[in-house]
């Protein structure tokens, strides 16, 4: 798969080696941004507040899958329902929003883990087999939340909640949601 990803963080370039390590073709722009017209899929990962800025920058955005990883740490823009919905007007492809509730700084630890952590995402209907194998690709085990609305802000919205655990349990961490007799 062809996957642009805009932001070289630690999201943004994390998240580019673990797909290229699963044999995709990634090409990560940064702040002077560039041409997305060949990717199969637009990956978002920039500041939630920097979100129209960084798209401004980049070339061939046409309606591609675009998968929001952002998060917001200030205030929201009220005109749309969330991040992802943000995105979705300016790329105007369909949609998803993953990897905004799991550690970046641990994605080099996902594929030593005991069990597969999971990792929460919303989609569009047209968006969900994408992001479902990116995630899977990723070495997560993805759980899907439901549609972008309402999935989109209940994911940004619980970002309080992954940094309180994070505060409690001393850092980075995975999680796992399963059945009884699943783990």
């Amino acid at each position: 798969m062809n996957i642009t990803v805009i932001g070289r963080g630690h999201v943004g370039g994390g998240l580019a080696r673990l797909w290229e390590k699963a044999g995709h073709q990634v090409r990560t722009l940064g702040r002077n941004g560039g041409d997305a017209s060949d990717a199969d899929v637009v990956v978002t990962a920039v500041p939630g507040g920097l979100i129209a800025e960084a798209l401004a920058g980049v070339t061939g955005l046409s309606g591609q899958v675009t998968i929001d990883a952002t998060n917001l740490y200030g205030d929201r823009d009220e005109s749309f329902p969330s991040l992802a919905h943000q995105v979705k007007s300016i790329v105007g492809g369909p949609t998803a929003k993953s990897f905004n509730t799991v550690f970046a700084s641990a994605y080099d630890q996902v594929g030593t883990q005991r069990v597969t952590p999971s990792n929460l995402y919303a989609a569009e209907p047209a968006a969900k087999d994408i992001t479902t194998r990116l995630i899977t690709d990723a070495g997560f085990d993805p759980l899907y939340v439901g549609d972008l609305t309402p999935g989109a802000r209940l994911l940004e919205d619980s970002s309080g909640l992954t940094r309180a655990l994070a505060g409690r349990l001393g850092g980075a961490f995975f999680y796992r949601y399963g059945r009884p007799g699943e783990l």
